[in-house]
């Protein structure tokens, strides 16, 4: 698999617009499995095909589990310089209930183990509106994370997706679904908290010490080219995105024989639009209104003329020069104002 990671570097070197490249993110599964000598053959194999900043964020995701001082050591030989751990909740009753392999006491370690190593960029996930968290015990989670003194969070309200174990438990009534009047207030007690910690709420799911945004995600927000490699990935190259096979057999398959399986999507000016919209007023610089009547015709700035004073009057956008973002309020209702704003 490794090998054909790279070999799908080769064949593809030539998908993104230049060959430059800022950051680098190993995701998409558990890649903290992989061992060290493996992470550092697919980071040489991407330098040896683009020019690759020398300050370039390298980000692994890694379970708690997986952290130990040597594979932490051999992680940054390779070239990692941020962990993302997916600690989730720092409570042992809601990792049981999430199937987590890891307890409340690895995670607090796993972090420490990180740090005492050496990564000075360290990011953290957190779920809430679980069944079982109450609102005080939601606070305690989040104030256990900062008091571990790590530089970032990204916080995700508990979603049910199709075809899921959690979906199946929800139907049959042998768990209750997600309480929208909790996920409100749960965040709004992260938000709070988050402020009064010194955190940038720099995206609607996303805090960070002053200077520790996430490099790639901004990217992401901003409609940056990128491109995935392996199994499953999705690629943007600004106009239209492309996805690799799932099948990890047919996917090797195709790399041996130099034809890989992909769909790929065109976006229209219509899906680049509403694209921009939804990424930009995630961040807490929001959308900026030069660049949508530099980029798009009139029809498209019409519609942002006339919702844009309703919501403003509602309490759920605010202008400053020539940007619009969210209020605290908006982004308690991220996607329906964005909706509405779409063309």
């Amino acid at each position: 698999m490794v090998d054909a990671l790279a070999e799908e570097l080769a064949i593809r070197q030539n998908y993104l617009p230049n060959k430059h490249i800022s950051t680098i993110y190993f995701g998409g599964g558990t890649p903290s499995l992989l061992e060290p000598k493996a992470l550092g053959g697919i980071i040489n194999a991407i330098k040896q095909l683009y020019s690759v900043d020398a300050d370039a964020e390298i980000t692994l995701e890694a379970n708690p589990d997986d952290i130990t001082n040597e594979m932490v050591l051999g992680w940054m030989e390779a070239g990692v310089n941020r962990l993302s751990i997916g600690v989730q909740s720092f409570r042992d009753e809601d990792l049981k209930w999430m199937n987590r392999s890891h307890g409340s006491n690895q995670a607090l370690s796993s972090i420490a183990i990180a740090q005492e190593m050496g990564i000075t960029n360290i990011s953290m996930d957190l779920i809430y509106a679980l069944p079982a968290l109450s609102d005080a015990a939601w606070l305690r989670n989040i104030q256990t994370a900062i008091s571990t003194g790590i530089q970032h969070f990204s916080c995700y309200c508990l979603t049910v997706e199709e075809k899921t174990k959690l979906n199946q438990l929800i139907k049959t009534a042998q768990t209750p679904d997600v309480d929208e009047d909790q996920s409100a207030r749960q965040f709004a007690i992260l938000m709070d908290e988050m402020q009064n910690q010194g955190f940038e709420h720099y995206e609607i799911s996303n805090f960070a010490k002053p200077r520790f945004r996430s490099r790639h995600n901004s990217n992401y927000w901003n409609r940056v080219p990128y491109i995935g490699i392996g199994p499953s990935a999705h690629s943007f190259d600004g106009a239209s995105r492309q996805w690799n096979i799932s099948s990890n057999t047919a996917y090797l398959k195709g790399i041996a024989n130099k034809d890989l399986k992909t769909e790929r999507e065109d976006l229209s000016i219509k899906d680049q639009f509403n694209e921009t919209i939804m990424t930009r007023l995630r961040t807490n610089e929001g959308l900026a209104l030069a660049d949508i009547q530099q980029r798009f015709e009139a029809e498209f700035i019409n519609n942002i003329e006339t919702q844009m004073p309703l919501l403003i009057k509602q309490g759920l956008l605010e202008q400053t020069n020539n940007y619009i973002k969210l209020t605290r309020e908006g982004k308690f209702l991220a996607d329906d104002v964005a909706a509405r704003l779409f063309q």
